[in-house]
């Protein structure tokens, strides 16, 4: 057989043993094309490899060399950890060329290399005493009859390890199949290769000569792979506003009353989303808008002004929050904006049922909620819109179960978190958007400080000068309770300790295990003053408004993410004061460092959405836990612009051509499977 079919079965190769096609299918790995898209994550040049390290320098190594002695050794009780001194050949008089590697709780390990074996290892150099160490590196060991096979003296790819399936045999599989054989490509493949031979690009992705092939052919997968997302979101988004909306926010009668009752204008920003929402709402075809805007851009207004039309409308809103004390905030919110126009609000959360008006008034008119409206059998007499706050914190089914409560609402879905415009065309490419690009006026300026071990001292006079003046501060820590698998400090451990240095004033306690009633109290009691000092974990990171706060000290900054970081430093600069930010780490990690150094020189959370993403790369920034990213084989080209906006124009011009897609039956079947999946 010299050509085989893309969607040929695995079972149906020789080479493959039955064994593998087992371990193969747990990775969901079934046909021939689903092999040849297992794509290397990187590449190994072995054909010259790096000399070994006498300093640390924060990038990882490729090195070969000798195992020339090995130990199993206990650390800390019944915590074990297996290490190898690895020699290279290049040792001198004035130098040795060792390096140590270790790797912890796997005993096993000194069954697969051992004294005398000849490794290749990979992995990132760190000093301990006057050793270079590598912990956990990756390593292959090199056999004698190898020569140059595909396992050295050449760009070698590096792959996801399969269970089941040893690292060089998943890549003699592959170089068999990318090797020996042309594929027929069944129909349904994407534009976007141009007059480059997909099987030139297969055997450079994963066999390349050079490196720049290697990239060349990675970019063009990645541009394939991308131009199918946003296949599927165009269609999905086509698919929506094809439904019959329903038009509401003609009258505006209660909105001018609700803007005449503030006690301060709403910025251009916020003006300029309430226009974006009336003319959706006006609209024949539902709304589905994205509003995305900085901590403390004043979402909640934008939000409140979309209900009130609704209202007005004689519909019904819902808003969805992801925790109980944002759904308890922006009820208390709510409630003293909207009571006053005669606005019924109501509250479902697990533990509480709430509303600001007498039961024989008539039904809610807004209903705000945990996920408990979805469970609690609520009963909308007619949704007209749905607003999900931190919309990223909640599933696509959850999204969807509170949506269909109503009959084809307008759907409003908010986050805090800054999105770069590249991530936005991809995780919202269905979604019309609209930014909160500046703050409201009369806000504090926010001074944010990285300190080194901090002396407990300093940080202790400078709050008691804060509370002195009348102010409130957080204390935030990563852990609820001590850890020994993790060295940090714990919000439980520390709290009687800041109630002795600060016993002048009152401490309180706020962590995610607490009982909702317990959380709310302390949070009404730190709201009233009654409580001056929050001792907390990232509980406090969303919908805690506090004007009166202006302190926040972050403990084990270096273990939060950048975005993270930025939500919590949201919760002060909330009112006119000036507010202090003060990051302490214990400086041993450069990357740390550098993380917290981008929070010092701005708070422009979109400028540091953007940082983020040249630091940790997209796949962390995103996590797993969007829709149709946990999947992506190329999430490190999310940073490509470029390569993003062209995938969206090639998808936007094969609907424009084919808006049913038609003439390509089996791209329409992709796009239609993955709209199932979701």
């Amino acid at each position: 057989m010299n050509e085989w079919n893309s969607s040929l079965p695995l079972s149906s190769l020789e080479l493959i043993e039955p064994k593998e096609v087992e371990a193969l299918a747990e990775a969901n790995v079934h046909v021939l094309e689903d092999l040849l898209n297992w794509f290397p994550r990187r590449y190994e040049d072995r054909r010259r490899f790096d000399a070994f390290p006498v300093q640390v320098t924060g990038e990882p190594v490729c090195l070969r060399g000798m195992v020339v002695d090995s130990a199993r050794k206990r650390f800390g009780g019944r915590r074990q950890f297996y290490e190898v001194v690895v020699e290279g050949s290049g040792d001198s008089l004035l130098s040795t060329s060792r390096i140590t590697c270790r790797w912890f709780n796997m005993p096993y390990l000194h069954r697969m290399v051992a004294v005398g074996h000849e490794v290749v290892i990979y992995g990132k150099p760190k000093e301990q005493g006057s050793r270079m160490v590598i912990d956990h590196p990756e390593f292959e060991v090199v056999q004698d009859d190898e020569g140059s096979s595909v396992h050295l003296e050449r760009i070698v790819p590096i792959y996801r390890n399969i269970s089941g399936i040893p690292a060089r045999r998943l890549r003699e599989l592959l170089y068999e199949v990318v090797g020996r054989h042309e594929l027929e490509w069944g129909e349904g493949r994407s534009p976007v290769f141009g007059d480059c031979s997909r099987g030139e690009m297969l055997r450079d992705v994963h066999f390349p000569d050079e490196m720049d092939k290697a990239r060349f052919a990675r970019r063009k997968f990645a541009l394939e792979e991308f131009f199918l997302l946003q296949l599927r979101v165009l269609w999905r988004r086509q698919r929506f506003r094809s439904q019959p909306g329903r038009i509401q926010g003609r009258k505006t009668g209660l909105l001018r009353s609700f803007h005449e009752s503030l006690p301060f204008d709403l910025t251009d920003a916020q003006k300029r989303s309430v226009h974006e929402i009336t003319a959706d709402l006006r609209s024949e075809r539902p709304m589905n808008r994205l509003l995305q805007g900085d901590v403390g851009s004043g979402k909640t207004f934008v939000a409140m002004g979309a209900m009130i039309l609704v209202v007005e409308s004689g519909s019904q809103s819902a808003l969805m929050a992801p925790t109980q004390i944002l759904a308890e905030q922006h009820y208390l919110t709510f409630s003293k904006w909207l009571s006053p126009l005669g606005i019924r609000v109501a509250l479902v959360t697990g533990s509480r049922k709430e509303s600001d008006h007498l039961d024989l008034e008539g039904d809610p008119q807004i209903v705000i909620g945990t996920h408990a409206l979805l469970y609690d059998n609520v009963n909308f007499t007619d949704l007209g819109l749905v607003v999900i706050d931190e919309q990223h914190k909640f599933g696509v089914t959850q999204r969807s179960k509170l949506i269909q409560q109503g009959t084809i609402p307008d759907v409003l879905v908010m986050t805090a978190t800054p999105i770069p415009r590249t991530l936005t065309l991809t995780m919202y490419g269905d979604l019309d958007v609209s930014v909160l690009d500046e703050l409201p006026a009369g806000r504090g300026k926010i001074i944010t400080g990285m300190r080194q071990k901090p002396k407990v001292s300093d940080v202790t006079k400078f709050l008691r000068e804060q509370l002195g003046s009348g102010r409130q501060g957080y204390i935030v820590y990563p852990l609820v309770e001590e850890s020994e698998a993790v060295r940090a400090s714990s919000a439980k451990g520390e709290v009687e300790k800041w109630t002795k240095r600060l016993r002048d004033y009152e401490v309180g306690l706020l962590h995610g295990k607490m009982k909702p009633e317990e959380k709310e109290e302390v949070m009404s009691r730190f709201r009233d003053n009654e409580i001056q000092v929050l001792v907390a974990t990232t509980v406090v990171e969303v919908g805690v408004d506090v004007p009166n706060a202006n302190v926040m000290v972050i403990y084990n900054a270096e273990r939060f993410g950048l975005a993270q970081l930025h939500q919590l430093r949201g919760r002060i600069g909330r009112g006119p004061h000036q507010s202090y930010c003060i990051l302490a780490t214990d400086g041993k990690s450069e990357e740390g460092k550098r993380k917290l150094q981008i929070l010092e020189k701005t708070t422009d959370g979109f400028r540091i959405a953007e940082e983020d993403l040249t630091l940790r790369g997209p796949g962390e920034v995103l996590g797993t836990a969007q829709s149709g990213m946990s999947d992506m084989r190329f999430v490190e080209f999310l940073a490509d612009a470029g390569l993003v906006r062209e995938a969206r124009q090639l998808a936007e011009e094969a609907l424009a051509h084919d808006p049913e897609l038609e003439e390509s039956p089996g791209l329409r079947k992709r796009v239609e499977e993955s709209q199932r999946d979701a």
